[in-house]
Parts: structure tokens; sequence; C-alpha cells
């Protein structure tokens, strides 16, 4: 009898792991990226499961392996994973807004192999910063700066810019500057999930988002010996779709607290798609066997007008949560392109930024009774 022989992958390995370990978290940002439906996602991977995801990711070539969330410091046994994957030999990397992080616990981690911590940041006032995330965090996050750079981690911080904070730029910068940041990435909020519930409040307006850039560039080339500055344009404002997470079921692999394998954070929402749960798969059959990480890969599911476009092996049609979000249809050419019939909606998006007579609706915190009162209705 032959043996059975596995065909050969046509894709190359996922290069980076996501482990979304908990959807919990103490703080209510009102642009959080978790979906919406967070709270009805009650289980959560045992430590046994996630030592095996880690496992059967490096197994497949995986190279660098996040611990995000929610607030992956809620996990007991983030100590044991952080562990597992420095002796498998990923680069590791730890998301977190500091909220419970102790002297003993980033001994812990330090002990363990960790590389790399990102320290989140709201704003550089205590005011705006707590109110943001609906609760008093700003001095525990400037302690825990210090406490990283007392142990000799790089100081690597993130800051999501937006309507609410984005006139305090210069601040931001300077106080990153000041806690000894040598990376700082000011992300501009991309519109999904809770932020798009908040759009019409936090999406800024043409003149500040410029103006932002420049102060931005000002302090790049000031400080260019010292902190490396990223400035990411929000998706609306800059008016060409990006690649889906550098390609679809390309580079990138995320675990959800429950199980769920996804080739982004967000693509649990498109409809009409099986997502497999590491539960029941292994890795290699999720990344190149599952119709979910495979069915937007390549070019030949486009509909017009990307499928005759020259840059649709450049952006691959832009962002398929996008897509689903504003034109109710996952396969369509990405919104933020001027070559979309559906591209109207940024267009109105950007101009209710613009109005500043514009009603906006109050901001929704993120929040597990609100996550139940919105989406009571679904399954």
């Amino acid at each position: 009898m032959n043996a059975l022989v596995t065909p050969t992958p046509t894709v190359g390995p996922p290069m980076w792991l996501l482990a979304e370990v908990t959807y919990r978290c103490p703080l209510h940002c009102v642009f959080c990226y978790n979906p919406v439906d967070f709270a009805k996602t009650e289980q959560e991977l045992s430590t046994d499961d996630w030592l095996r995801v880690l496992r059967e990711g490096r197994e497949l070539g995986a190279v660098q392996c996040g611990f995000s969330g929610g607030e992956p410091l809620l996990r007991d046994d983030l100590e044991i994973l952080i562990g597992e994957a420095r002796k498998l030999g990923y680069y590791t990397n730890l998301i977190t807004s500091g909220v419970g992080l102790t002297e003993a616990r980033l001994d812990a981690f330090k002990a363990a192999g960790l590389d790399h911590i990102q320290l989140s940041f709201q704003d550089s006032s205590k005011e705006i910063n707590d109110f943001l995330t609906h609760t008093r965090t700003f001095d525990l996050k400037q302690k825990v700066g210090d406490m990283l750079k007392a142990r000799g981690w790089p100081m690597v911080m993130n800051v999501v810019i937006h309507r609410l904070n984005i006139e305090h730029i210069g601040r931001i910068i300077e106080m990153a500057d000041e806690l000894g940041a040598e990376y700082l990435e000011l992300a501009n909020a991309q519109y999904y999930s809770w932020a798009l519930l908040n759009r019409d409040q936090l999406m800024p307006t043409r003149e500040q988002l410029k103006r932002a850039e420049e102060v931005t560039n000002e302090w790049k080339a000031k400080l260019a010996d010292r902190m490396r500055i990223l400035f990411v344009v929000p998706d609306y404002h800059e008016g060409k779709p990006k690649k889906c997470m550098n390609g679809w079921g390309n580079v990138f692999l995320t675990v959800t607290p429950d199980g769920t394998a996804l080739p982004c954070h967000t693509a649990r929402m498109l409809p009409g798609l099986s997502f497999p749960n590491v539960r029941e798969h292994s890795l290699r059959h999720v990344w190149f066997e599952s119709e979910g990480f495979n069915h937007y890969r390549g070019t030949g599911w486009m509909k017009e007008p990307c499928q005759s476009c020259d840059d649709k092996k450049k952006d691959y049609g832009g962002c398929r949560c996008q897509a689903y979000l504003l034109a109710g249809d996952p396969d369509a050419a990405d919104p933020v392109c001027p070559k979309s019939p559906h591209h109207s909606e940024v267009v109105a998006a950007l101009e209710n930024a613009e109005n500043p007579a514009r009603q906006a609706q109050p901001l929704i915190f993120r929040d597990p009774k609100e996550s139940r009162r919105l989406t009571a209705d679904t399954p």
C-alpha cells in the first residue's frame, strides 16, 4: 500500500502568533478592538491548551509571539506561557495596560525570558487618560514605565490617537521622552468594534490630523537619536486601502480566548465564514486547510472594481471587515478606496467630522454590561 502523501502547502507559514489570552480587562476604553459581543466569551483556553498552541505554532514556523487581551495580566498562568514560548524560541512580546503589574511579577516575567513589553497610554494628562478608560490608571502607568526601564527592557509605548487627544500629541511625545521611551507608536483609531460605535466622537478633522502629523514630524527630527516614532494614519483619511494584516492568512495568526483561530483579530464578525477552534483542530489544519483562512487568500475571490485593478496585488482589496461594516458585503472593495461604489460611506463620515454642529451620541464605554445590552438579540 502506498503511503499517504501530504500535499505541499501553497502558502508560507505564519510568522506572528497573537495569543489573545483573555477578554477580561479592568479598563473600559471607548476605542477597544475587542469584539462588541466579547461578554459572550466566557470560557477561556486552559493552560495546557495554550501550551499546545504555542508548540504547534512554533512547529509551523512562527517566530514571534504576542500575548494580549483584554488585559493578559489577568491570566495567572501568564509566566508559564511566556516561559514556554521563550523555550520554544519565540521572540516574546507582552501588550499591556500595566494595570496589575507589580515588581514581583515583572521579576517573574524577566526570569521567564520575556523579550519586550508594550505599555499603552491613553493621553498625556491624567484627566483625559483616566476619562477614556473610565478608570484611575495614569499614575500607575507612570510607575510601570519606571519599573520596565529599571529591569533593562526597552521602553515601548502605544497611544491610540483620536479626536479627544489628537491636539495633545506634542505633549504625548514629550511625555514618552520623559519616560525614556525608545519606541512610540501613535496609532490613529481604526473604526471597528467599540471605536465604530463611538466614531462620531472619535473621528478627527482633516486639519487636526494634518497638524498632528506636522507636530509628530517636528518631534521625529528632534528626537531622532533616541526615539523611533511611528505615526499610523487612519484608513478613512488616507484614502487608499491597506493590505489586510499584510495579506489575509499570510503573516498573522490570532487565537482568541475561547480558542477560535482568526487571520485577523476582528474577522470573527464576517458572515458566511467558518473559523476553526484550536480545541478541535491543529494549527496546521487551521493555517493550511481551513475554509476561513483560505477564503480571501490571493485574488481569485475578488469582484469588480478590484478584479481588474492594477493595485490588486498591492492592497488585496483592502480590509474585509471594513468592507462588511460599511458596504454590508465582505467581498466588496474596501470603501476607503475611491474606486469603491460604497466610498460615499467614508466621505459622509469624514464630512460629519468637519461639521461643528454634528450630533454625536454619548460615548459608549467598553463594559461587559454594555456588551450584553448591545448584543442581546444576537445568537
